[in-house]
């Protein structure tokens, strides 16, 4: 199905989002049921996971705390009053028939994010509310077997499940929209946003309407995408899909939709259902809670220092190129690295250079994290200020010095250098001589030069370096070489 560009340009998309979290606590929302994935079957559920008569649910707070601060992260308001209420729906891999989640009273209301997209500019992208609640088990289905498997192991798996406004008018936008939000989620330690185990999910509400209308379309929510690119493959068929049906003069039918990923269409699943269709009523198993001030303020003060605040600190306290911040702040721990290491330098554009470079090609190719990585903060940062001193060229320094400090805890830079005899000399009055020998030597190259072929100072550079066996500058060089040649 594909739909032209021409028809395309005629009608707006419209998009709201809504992703579950599955929250790293080590129990579950109501029971003391291990929450761990990838264990074997039904293994981790009790008699109140199983729904036994007479078995009740008790709180975990642990799961306030972490939607409170993903609620913090995402400017939202937070609700003091808390109840939960009761969910009912066929639910053929939740015993008792019924989810427990928020219905009146999120825990947290109207907040928003701004998104950065690929053209620089930044969306504003408002949160409805987001709401706790547990998951339902797994059901399998094995190729050629009629009957269905059911795991519990995920029955009762705390969620939050954050709402946003329908502001998203562009696949781009939601693309930038989940990127933000994944990488909130792991920078609180409260989700692994590991998509394909189904520890981040997402549901598109997605309709078009004419450009210039005031009146939103009737929304398709798709559901069953394991991955950013799938999201933005389900809107794209959805929205060629909706446009060839008003096209025919035929409505866009509110429905729920599952989206397979072999062959990148939308398949109905069941007509939308209204609230009333879910009965909700306060639970009357568990007792309401208030969030009180202190506490909020406890919970805000042990809040990690966020992504965009930390881009601003980088680009606006340490002067670091915008390229170089979205990389260290694109996860926590190499955000909270640099900052480590520039408490001790304050060279911090060379700082953030061995970062994206030496270190990360080392954990690389090693599969380490950086706290496997095993030079320290203070030795990391004498090896950038040591090559920033000129005594040492940053090839010099990658080739050599750095390899001898990944397997000696104790090596200094400069005692590396001097023991293997690089230190640089780059003073000009010992390259001057130099410089003179190697232009005497190419005197042909120079005419060259002199008629346009500048492609030839690299050759001079390179013979240059050659004769002080690597110990001059390639910057000092480069200059000393230039001025050389205009001279003549």
């Amino acid at each position: 199905m594909s739909v032209s560009e021409e028809l395309r340009s005629k009608y707006q998309l419209v998009v709201g989002l809504e992703v579950h979290a599955q929250l790293l606590t080590n129990s579950k929302a109501y029971s003391s049921d291990a929450n761990e994935y990838g264990d074997l079957p039904n293994t981790h559920i009790n008699i109140v996971t199983l729904a036994h008569p007479g078995a009740l649910p008790v709180h975990n707070s642990k799961v306030v705390e972490y939607a409170v601060k993903m609620g913090l992260a995402t400017n939202c308001s937070i609700t003091e009053y808390n109840y939960f209420d009761r969910k009912n729906y066929f639910y053929p891999d939740l015993p008792k028939g019924y989810q427990i989640t928020q219905d009146k009273t999120p825990i947290c209301k109207q907040g928003f994010l701004d998104v950065k997209l690929k053209d620089g500019t930044v969306k504003h992208i408002g949160i409805t509310r987001i709401h706790m609640e547990e998951d339902a088990g797994k059901s399998i289905h094995i190729a050629g077997e009629e009957e269905s498997l059911i795991d519990l192991n995920r029955a009762g798996v705390p969620l939050v499940e954050i709402v946003s406004e329908p502001d998203i008018r562009t696949t781009d936008e939601a693309y930038a929209y989940l990127t933000e939000i994944k990488r909130l989620v792991k920078y609180l330690d409260i989700c692994d946003g590991n998509m394909e185990e189904g520890s981040l999910r997402c549901d598109a509400n997605v309709s078009i309407m004419l450009k210039g209308a005031t009146e939103f379309g009737n929304r398709v929510e798709v559901k069953n995408m394991n991955s950013f690119r799938n999201v933005v493959r389900a809107i794209d068929f959805e929205v060629d899909r909706q446009i060839e049906l008003l096209e025919k003069g035929e409505k866009v039918a509110g429905e729920t939709r599952m989206f397979d990923a072999s062959t990148g269409e939308t398949y109905s699943l069941r007509s939308k259902e209204s609230l009333n269709d879910y009965r909700y009523f306060p639970e009357p198993d568990l007792q309401p809670f208030v969030v009180t001030d202190s506490w909020l303020s406890e919970v805000k003060s042990a809040m990690p220092p966020l992504p965009q605040a930390l881009f601003q600190k980088f680009t606006m306290e340490y002067q670091l190129p915008e390229y170089d911040a979205n990389v260290l702040v694109d996860n926590k721990e190499t955000a909270l690295f640099f900052e480590a290491i520039a408490q001790h330098s304050e060279n911090y554009k060379a700082i953030s250079n061995w970062i994206i470079g030496p270190v990360k090609g080392y954990l690389n190719e090693l599969t380490l994290s950086l706290d496997q990585f095993p030079i320290g903060h203070e030795r990391l940062a004498a090896l950038a200020d040591f090559v920033e001193s000129g005594k040492v060229s940053f090839a010099a320094a990658t080739q050599k010095i750095f390899p001898i400090m990944l397997t000696d805890a104790n090596a200094k830079p400069e005692e590396i250098a001097i023991q293997l005899d690089i230190i640089q000399d780059s003073t000009e009055e010992s390259i001057h001589p130099i410089i003179e020998e190697v232009l005497a030597k190419f005197a042909d190259k120079v005419v060259q030069y002199k008629n346009g072929k500048t492609g030839v100072l690299g050759l001079f550079v390179g013979e240059v370096m050659k004769v002080t066996k690597g110990k001059a500058d390639p910057k000092v060089v480069n200059k000393l070489v230039l001025e050389f040649l205009n001279k003549q």
